[in-house]
């Protein structure tokens, strides 16, 4: 390890292990031909019932696990434990500054450090801090919360859509930053089938306001009026030069490239496909979709046999149904790591509140699938005779 390398985690290590300043940190990344444990790790500060805690959560490929230290001998120890790991880069926010390193191709260890630091919100086991102040001009431009800055109780169910997914976009964005992509001055996103423009809205608060990002912010609508309303709403909350609305269908609508980041949120069936696709060709670094209603491959299911021992699964509707949309998504999930995503799929929100509650979340690496993972797909789609359209839509486009 070189002594910049060991210089740079020891400043990591100080501000992790800081209980009164800790704000956040997070992990990710590796070292040339070394690799880490986890895909990716967050440390934060937590109050729980038995009192202050260090709470790290570390990600695998495909769940997340946490465990919670005691200040002090515990504490050091998990943090010493996870600073060995070959991660290629580190982010620690305090309350009086923000510090971070990355290793490059060519083993330099390149810092940034930046002198304001965070307010500092630390989280309860039970109650989760929020990203999206109830109070903010926008919620109450679109009727979410009253005019005293209060979500209006019809309007519950919507706020916490909102809070929840910028809850994981904070976190995709944060993750791509920290690893160096994302580094346009200005950032582009696109928000495919944006309807009355709520996530469109929740997305630039949150990337400008919050984040203090360079935004320009386009949503795309089939409907004239949605187009015309939320361009008024923009008007009104003095965003008309970052946030724009365009009028089209999600796979032909006139957005100019390049896109830093595609949003699609419950485009419904294959529209899903388009919002991937045009994600894919513009080569976006992030694409979060929600997929809605998965009809297409559910109908090829319908009129295909079930291979053996399947046809269980299959006999009856309901479970066709539901047995549809897994297989759409994970069709979806290989296509995008074939065209050079890392992706994973999350709990978008609780089912309770809707049942369309999956995220695709894509991270573009430009490392395709292996063999492995593309012989799997292609026993997968010729044992049940589909054929997804995503598949036709990547290999129709240029």
């Amino acid at each position: 390890m070189s002594d910049d390398l060991a210089t740079a985690r020891h400043q990591v290590r100080g501000r992790l292990l800081d209980a009164e300043r800790l704000v956040t940190a997070t992990a990710g990344g590796s070292i040339k031909d070394e690799r880490p444990r986890w895909r990716r790790v967050e440390v934060r500060p937590v109050e729980l019932k038995d009192g202050p805690r260090l709470q790290i959560v570390t990600f695998d490929e495909r769940q997340s696990f946490t465990n919670n230290y005691a200040w002090g001998a515990d504490a050091e120890r998990a943090v010493d434990e996870v600073l060995t790991e070959p991660f290629g880069h580190w982010h620690a926010a305090t309350t009086d500054d923000e510090y971070g390193y990355r290793v490059s191709k060519g083993d330099r260890v390149l810092v940034t450090r930046s002198s304001q630091g965070r307010e500092r919100r630390v989280q309860h086991d039970r109650v989760k801090s929020r990203l999206v102040d109830p109070s903010a001009p926008f919620l109450r431009q679109l009727g979410i919360s009253d005019a005293a800055g209060q979500v209006k109780k019809s309007k519950t169910d919507k706020y916490r859509q909102v809070e929840e997914f910028v809850r994981l976009l904070d976190a995709a964005v944060r993750e791509a930053q920290e690893s160096g992509r994302l580094a346009s001055e200005r950032l582009r996103v696109v928000d495919l089938g944006c309807g009355n423009a709520y996530l469109t809205f929740a997305i630039y608060h949150h990337l400008h306001e919050v984040m203090q990002r360079s935004v320009q912010i386009v949503g795309v609508d089939i409907k004239e009026q949605a187009r015309r309303h939320n361009t008024d709403a923009a008007a009104r909350l003095g965003w008309s030069d970052d946030v724009a609305f365009v009028e089209g269908e999600i796979g032909t609508a006139n957005v100019e490239p390049p896109v830093d980041v595609t949003v699609a949120l419950h485009a419904c069936d294959t529209a899903t496909d388009d919002a991937l696709a045009r994600g894919i060709s513009w080569q976006s670094e992030l694409i979060l979709a929600a997929p809605c209603c998965h009809h297409d491959i559910q109908r090829q299911l319908r009129a295909a046999s079930a291979p053996s021992p399947y046809g269980l699964v299959t006999r009856h509707a309901l479970l066709r149904e539901r047995f549809g949309d897994l297989l759409t998504d994970s069709l979806r999930v290989h296509l995008l790591r074939r065209a050079g995503y890392r992706t994973d799929v999350v709990e978008f929100i609780d089912s309770k509140h809707t049942p369309r509650n999956v995220l695709i979340r894509a991270h573009r690496t430009g490392t395709p699938a292996t063999q492995e993972q593309e012989a799997e797909y292609v026993a997968l789609i010729e044992a049940w005779g589909v054929k997804p359209a995503l598949e036709t839509l990547l290999s129709t486009r240029p």
